[in-house]
């Protein structure tokens, strides 16, 4: 009991978990900031004083949110205040609005998404993880967006997590609970006049949406294939046996099918502790990939950025290096191998999967300064 206590006091002083319990809305903040449009669909209840807390609603309810993305902001940082934010350094919420139906929601969406570029006509949900109010995960993929110029729809699914250190009992069940409203947020999605609807997870939001495929799939096989063009798990906080038993219930995966991973991840280590299984492989700390062996999936190590990122739990958006080496095409060529394609390329669903593990690393120079 004891190595569990400390193991979780370890979890409570991780840099990704930062959690603020109030975020007031500021819509001066455009004023000095640049605007991010994050939707949001939540299973979170809604308090009297119309915010989104931690309580579960057995409804999903669906939101516009307009972030202010400061002018120092510098790619893979993300600073925000609680009850007086600073919007000249801090990502601020500078409108909220929340939709009367479901109705209401897809007409908005088909209009922010009418007269866009093919290549821009899609929609990236986003689903966050552990430890992760709503105003969190608004401001977390309003910064990825920025900072990797994702330039169609940015949407989260915003599940009843704690938002606490010590919730992670709290937040597995609220994994659990939130899964068919993560259903119904992909079919409704789906049936937008986006082209591609990809899906990015984070950590404990990465078991929630490998449960929903599961799910969609046992009642309507090969639905997830045909409606999403893509998925993206980023330190998926997933038991490895775990994940094999639900892509086999899957079967036929989303392509491309891409996770970020890396043995130096101390939260997912500690994960494993407080779970009783520290000699098993959590997914997004897998060493040896050959437990993935034969799977239609890619594994990027990211082990190379993870002391010079802010949180070794989410590389992928906390380092500099990173997330340029991610939208140059030119550097990735250099840097880890010739075919290895860019997030964007990940996301917009134009990359066919190797089967097989890739090491990112800095791009090695050719020839002097």
């Amino acid at each position: 009991m004891k190595k569990l206590w400390i193991a979780l006091a370890a979890l409570a002083v991780l840099p990704a978990c930062a959690s603020k319990r109030y975020t007031p809305t500021v819509p001066d903040a455009l004023a000095v900031g640049t605007p991010q449009t994050v939707f949001s669909a939540t299973t979170r209840e809604r308090d009297a004083d119309g915010y989104f807390r931690f309580d579960r609603s057995h409804e999903v309810q669906y939101l516009e949110l307009t972030v202010s993305v400061p002018p120092t902001h510098r790619p893979g940082e993300l600073r925000f205040g609680g009850r007086t934010p600073d919007a000249t350094t801090e990502f601020t919420m500078a409108g909220r609005h929340a939709f009367a139906s479901q109705q209401d929601f897809l007409a908005r969406l088909n209009r922010h998404l009418a007269g866009r570029a093919a290549s821009e006509s899609e929609v990236v949900v986003f689903v966050h993880g552990f430890n992760y109010t709503q105003s969190e995960a608004a401001f977390r993929s309003a910064q990825m967006a920025q900072d990797m110029n994702l330039a169609g729809a940015m949407m989260i699914y915003s599940w009843p997590s704690r938002g606490r250190a010590l919730g992670y009992a709290y937040d597995i069940d609220s994994m659990m609970f939130a899964r068919d409203g993560l259903e119904q947020l992909l079919r409704v999605v789906s049936s937008s006049r986006a082209r591609r609807v990809v899906v990015v997870a984070h950590s404990l939001g990465s078991a929630l949406t490998m449960e929903t495929l599961r799910q969609i799939e046992i009642r309507q096989p090969g639905w997830s294939r045909r409606n999403l063009a893509g998925v993206v798990l980023i330190s998926p906080d997933i038991d490895v046996e775990l994940f094999r038993k639900q892509v086999a219930a899957i079967r036929d995966l989303p392509q491309p099918f891409v996770i970020f991973a890396s043995p130096k991840d101390r939260a997912l280590n500690i994960s494993g502790r407080i779970r009783g299984t520290a000699d098993r492989q959590r997914l997004g700390s897998i060493g040896n990939t050959g437990d993935l062996a034969g799977l239609p999936i890619e594994v990027i190590d990211t082990s190379a950025f993870v002391e010079e990122a802010e949180s070794s739990h989410f590389v992928v958006a906390s380092s500099p290096a990173l997330i340029a080496m991610l939208n140059d095409a030119e550097v990735l060529s250099t840097g880890v191998a010739p075919e290895d394609p860019t997030l964007v390329e990940i996301l917009t669903g134009t990359v066919q999967p190797r089967n097989q593990a890739v090491r990112a690393g800095p791009p090695q120079r050719t020839g002097a300064d």
